[in-house]
Order: structure tokens, then sequence, then C-alpha cells
């Protein structure tokens, strides 16, 4: 299956962006701290939205499981974080995580094909699910 390098880029600011805006929660996975010091509830209907979101736009680069392996990784360079690598984990912030969601790779000095997700700039909450999906990864 042959991916287009502009769909590869959207699909990658959509994960991007995703987890971003749900970075900074509280140790019980129940919240978010987001960039202005509210706390963000991180709800059943966020989680399930999250869940959707990760299987329709960061699957396919970051795969199915978050391995980093998705259909389009095979032509990227460099290849799509892998979730459950501890090393990142414990090096990234979750403020981090939600604005490489929400604005993409380059706003974190990362790789600008890491495509943002700015829909997902005024839903905070799904933000937070998408980082707390990714962090549950690392735990995995």
């Amino acid at each position: 299956m042959k991916v287009s390098a502009f769909r590869i880029a959207v699909y990658s600011f959509s994960l991007v962006s995703i987890a971003l805006s749900g970075c900074g929660g509280g140790s019980d996975g129940s919240g978010s701290s987001g960039s202005n010091g509210s706390t963000v509830a991180i709800t059943a209907e966020a989680r399930t939205k999250a869940a959707e979101i990760f299987k329709s736009r960061c699957s396919t680069c970051h795969g199915v499981d978050g391995k980093g392996d998705g259909p389009g990784a095979a032509n990227l360079n460099p290849k799509p974080r892998n979730y459950h690598d501890q090393k990142w984990q414990a090096s990234v912030k979750d403020a981090d995580i939600e604005k490489t969601i929400v604005y993409g790779g380059a706003a974190v000095g990362k790789s600008a094909i890491m495509a943002a997700n700015p829909d997902l700039s005024t839903k905070p909450e799904v933000v937070a699910a998408l980082r707390e999906f990714i962090r549950r990864l690392g735990k995995e």
C-alpha cells in the first residue's frame, strides 16, 4: 500500500496534535494540567474520542500498538516514534507531547513530517486523553 507524503504528513500532524493537547496530567491519570495551569478532566467520552483519533490518524504511522510500525512508516525518515520506548517516555514532558499533537513535530524541534492537529486545539480533554494513551503504551 503506497501512501502519499501529504497524507502521511496530515496523519502525523493529527497524532502529534492529539498527544500534545492532553499533556501534563496528574499521576492518577484522571486529568491534565493545561498550559494556563488549569486542570483538564479526562472523561470517558474524551478517552473514546482519543482512541478513535489514534486509530484513524496516528496508527497510520505509529502503528495500532504505537510501536512506530504503521503502514505509512516504511518510507519515512526519521521513523515514527515508538511509544513503548522507556528511554523516550522518561525524557519527554507531557506538555511537549501535547504540543506535538496539536502543533506538529516542528513546534517542538522534531521532524516536520509529524503533522499538526489544529482541530484539537479547542478540545483539551481529548488531547489529554491522547497523551494519557501514549503514556500508557510506555508502561506495556
